[in-house]
Parts: structure tokens; sequence; C-alpha cells
């Protein structure tokens, strides 16, 4: 039996909740290590599942997880399936005049520090010899050369920032890992709180299931070779332009 581990950022949301059920039915892994700040629905603990309590921006949290993880196995598999477009009080800019310190700081603050910092803490739990796998949930709107509409400046700015340190991650994790890969993915249009507000506007059929869209992702991931390594990638394996 493998004592291999996979570990779900972000495990309480509805495409990072889907990835680690997926993951959790996959006997490849060990165990399942989901950390969020609050427990997955319908996440029951058992041998092969884990919950621990951890926030993205409390980086003593992220710590405390570690260590308590670097006392298991080989840790083969970190997605990071957090991310954040509005909230209460501010939404995605249509224009210049609608930025404003308090929402760029938010989505700085979870869409690229908080990825960041779980990166520091959890990237060294990864094994130095074999194949493993680091990827964090990005967006096409952080593309800077996809880029034609213009609009949505905290979402895409932030996204991009997160890609830049991926990118910058992957670099310095090869060095001692040369068989691990580190990514950013865009997990499509997924039916999510993330995207409600804005589902109306989107055609016929781009819309997906998490449950699909965790699958795609997963896909992705298991056909990633070291020459991945720093990509930017769409839930259908293809390239992202940065």
């Amino acid at each position: 039996m493998t004592t291999d581990i996979a570990i779900v950022v972000g495990a309480a949301g509805g495409i990072g909740r889907a990835i680690a059920n997926r993951l959790a039915d996959d006997p490849a892994y060990g165990q399942v290590v989901a950390l969020s700040r609050r427990r997955p629905d319908g996440w029951t603990a058992g041998p092969r599942r884990a919950w621990i309590a951890a926030d993205i921006l409390d980086e003593t949290s992220l710590a405390a997880a570690a260590a308590r993880l670097a006392q298991s196995g080989p840790v083969r598999r970190i997605v990071v399936a957090t991310g954040r477009l509005h909230g209460p009080d501010f939404g995605p800019e249509k224009t210049m005049r609608s930025i404003s310190f308090e929402s760029l700081s938010t989505l700085f603050a979870v869409n690229a520090i908080g990825p960041a910092l779980a990166a520091k803490h959890l990237l060294p739990l990864m094994p130095r010899s074999g194949p493993s796998v680091f990827a964090a949930l990005s967006a096409r709107v952080g593309s800077i050369g996809d880029n034609s509409l213009g609009g949505w400046y905290g979402y895409r700015a932030s996204k991009a920032s997160l890609n830049m340190l991926i990118r910058t991650l992957a670099i310095e994790h090869r060095r001692t890992r040369p068989l691990s890969v580190c990514v950013a993915l865009h997990p499509g249009t997924v039916d999510t709180a993330l995207s409600a507000p804005f589902q109306p506007n989107v055609p016929p059929g781009q819309l997906v299931a998490p449950d699909q869209a965790a699958a795609a992702l997963l896909a992705v991931m298991d056909r990633l070779g070291p020459d991945a390594n720093g990509g930017f990638f769409a839930w259908d394996g293809s390239v992202i332009p940065w």
C-alpha cells in the first residue's frame, strides 16, 4: 500500500472539494489531506482522509500544518485551489475609476500572497527523488498576452502575479527536485460561488460542474512531465500565453 500523500489547499471550496474527493478515490495516494479554514462539506475523517485547519492568509497556521505533515509520508501532489473574484463590497472593475486600495489588497492577498505562502511551507515536504506535482489554480484572465478586453483589474493583476510567483518557485524548486513540476492551471468557468454572479453571461455549454473541472485538471496534472515545469495550462492541457 502506498504511503504517498496528496494535499489540497482550499478544499472547502467547490473545485477544491471536488479535487480532494477524486484524489481520495485514487489508490495512488495513501492519504489525502484537506487544508481549509473549515472542514469541507461531507469530508469525513478516515485512514485515507484527513483535515487540517489552515488559512492561507495566516502563515502561522500554514507552518503548523506543514510541521504536522512532515511526520507523514512523501507528499507527491499539492493543489492550491483558492481564489477570490468578488466580495460583499466590491466586484470586478469595469473601469479604472472603480479601482480601490481595499479591493486590490484583498485580491492580491488571496490570489497571490496566500498561495505563495502555502508553497513556501509545503513545497519542502516533497521528496527530492521521483516525480511530484505542485499546481495552483490561476485563471486565463491572468494572461497578459491574452488580455484583449481590459477590465477586471484586480483579478487579472493578482492572477498574473500568481503566475509569476509559480514560474519563479518552479525554477528554485527544480534545483533540488529535478523531477518535480510546479504549474499554474486554468480550470475553465466552473459552477461555484466565485462565478455565480456572472453565470447568466456564460455561453451555453461553457459552464462546467466542479467534479467535471476536477477530473479535467487532475488528468492534466497526470500528464505533466519535467518539461512542463513552470508552465501555465488550461483544463484541456493547452498552453496559455503569459
